[in-house]
């Protein structure tokens, strides 16, 4: 029967079928700053073209079926033969084809690379986040591989192809592989010496053999892994293929797939080793040092990821609020909603700013640079991954009812947003290893130091919270009771002064105004009134 009782008005359009790198400001703008100009055309090319297809409806409908139907395990064929494989939605293996082929996993091997990686995780993040997991530890795989060159030589070029070839067979018959990694254990969690898997050294140099298990083992259709096991000289990391050269499987049993809060469309697992061949990467009991350099690029993707998820809560709320009318007038022109967006927006751009400067970091590569990420990256990965959960639910509230229901999109943000806060340490980890920097590092602190100290003077907001912060790190007794607020205030400081430098004056001044001089409540939308929070506002918009 058709329906005559009313007709719907009122009611913002889906944001599909836009540019998600060209509407965002923000992260344009980093891009021109951090890229080398004779690269300046092709990076903005190939980004814009991976936005629009983000930003469409066929992108976005793979995201959605993705996560409607999450991955299967089938531990056994019709026969009874153990097989161990992850069954997933056709959608999964689109959106995984697509990060590849836009080079997310190749920052290694190509010029600026880091930078254009970064800003095209934080795109295509947007359209689902649960598969930026492979890809993110097969990125990350490549620095831990590098301390042993002939493994680097074999696998790095399989690691940056840009095709993906799903389907489990042999590494080298394939044209492109992904890795996962298996790092924790019941007993020990973020405690990774306490694992207890043993690693048994085989007649061949650099090969062993491995029994035990993995409470967390991330994407297990992985072609590899890297997993940490007890070697006779202590803690080791190990390449652990899962199809050996010959075509045949290595033990590799997965008992069973998390029921996760959110990620749904991403696997992790609990698997078991069970006379599972491994080769050895790095020397014996050196592995947490092997696994260093891994850690805080997985580290930075949490924070790319946090920024994603921020940028598409708030590139939301900012659609809905320019074509809801409520009385009177739309929702964005309101002053009060106008507060609420300005927050938001200065959070998400905060996060954004920080996390592309950390990738810059990455492409400089010089012992400076270096040392400043020591410091700076588990800061902001303590900090911005926790500021991820309460933009995404303020920004949910800003629909209303319509935020509340599955078909906006929403709920699925605000589920995987607390994921980057737990994934790679969750913020006691990363406060203590800021402690860890500070006390044993110095060149680390000097590097961060010099970072903020770029803008001092132009702003006395930022030039106070410098003070105070030199003040806190002076009196190293008992700062251990009080890392995260040093980590919070560490993490404040250099969005400042990020901010200052970078940013319009009116998203400069509010950030400075509310996170670094006090006039701030304890909730989103308590901004200075006085401020320009309009220039704010407009210029997070998803439009253009």
């Amino acid at each position: 029967m058709a329906a005559t009782t009313h007709t719907v008005t009122n009611q913002a359009p889906p944001l599909v079928g836009y540019d998600v790198f060209g509407a965002d400001r923000a992260l344009g703008e980093a891009v021109e700053r951090h890229v080398d100009p004779g690269l300046l055309d092709e990076v903005r090319e190939d980004l814009s073209g991976l936005g629009r297809t983000a930003g469409s409806v066929q992108a976005q409908e793979w995201g959605v079926l993705a996560n409607e139907n999450p991955p299967k395990l089938r531990t056994h064929d019709r026969y009874g033969n153990r097989i161990d494989e992850v069954e997933f939605h056709p959608s999964w293996h689109r959106l995984l084809a697509k990060g590849v082929s836009a080079g997310l996993t190749a920052a290694w091997t190509r010029p600026g690379g880091h930078v254009r990686r970064a800003a095209g995780f934080v795109v295509w993040s947007q359209v689902e986040a649960g598969h930026g997991c492979p890809l993110s530890m097969t990125h990350a795989a490549v620095p831990a591989l590098r301390t042993d060159p002939k493994l680097a030589a074999e696998w790095e070029p399989r690691l940056t192809s840009l095709i993906y070839d799903e389907g489990l067979r042999p590494a080298a018959e394939k044209a492109g592989v992904l890795f996962g990694m298996g790092m924790t254990e019941k007993q020990g969690g973020s405690d990774v010496r306490a694992n207890t898997t043993a690693a048994r050294p085989l007649a061949v140099d650099g090969e062993y053999t491995l029994t035990g298990h993995k409470w967390f083992c991330s994407a297990p259709m992985s072609d590899g892994f890297l997993v940490l096991a007890q070697a006779p000289e202590g803690l080791t990391c190990f390449l652990v293929p899962r199809v050996l050269e010959d075509g045949t499987r290595n033990p590799f049993a997965i008992q069973r797939l998390k029921d996760k809060l959110g990620n749904r469309s991403n696997a992790s697992s609990e698997v078991e080793f069970d006379g599972t061949w491994a080769q050895r990467v790095g020397d014996e009991g050196r592995g947490v040092r092997t696994i260093i350099e891994m850690v805080a690029a997985t580290r930075l993707d949490c924070v790319l990821g946090a920024a994603a998820i921020m940028r598409q809560a708030v590139a939301q709320a900012m659609h809905h609020c320019s074509y809801r009318e409520a009385f009177g007038g739309k929702l964005i022109d309101k002053p009060l909603m106008r507060n609420v967006l300005a927050d938001l927006a200065l959070e998400s751009e905060a996060a954004t700013t920080l996390g592309m400067r950390l990738a810059a970091a990455y492409d400089d590569g010089g012992e400076q640079e270096r040392a400043f990420l020591r410091l700076a990256v588990p800061a902001a990965k303590y900090w911005v991954t926790k500021r991820c959960t309460p933009v995404a639910a303020e920004a949910l509230e800003c629909l209303g009812g319509n935020g509340y229901v599955e078909e906006s999109g929403m709920p699925r943000l605000l589920r995987e947003s607390p994921l980057n806060s737990i994934w790679e340490g969750s913020g006691n980890v990363q406060a203590l290893d800021v402690l860890r920097a500070l006390q044993r590092e110095p060149q680390a602190l000097n590097a961060f130091l010099q970072e903020v100290g770029q803008a001092r003077g132009a702003d006395h907001r930022l030039d106070a919270a410098i003070k105070d912060l030199l003040t806190e790190l002076a009196d190293l007794d008992g700062i251990e009771a009080r890392a995260r607020r040093v980590v919070e205030r560490m993490a404040l400081v250099l969005q400042g002064s990020l901010l200052v430098r970078y940013a319009p004056p009116a998203v400069a001044d509010t950030f400075c105004a509310s996170r670094l001089g006090g006039d701030w409540g304890t909730a989103f939308g308590t901004l200075p009134h006085s401020l320009d929070l309009g220039s704010v506002v407009e210029r997070a918009r998803p439009v253009g």
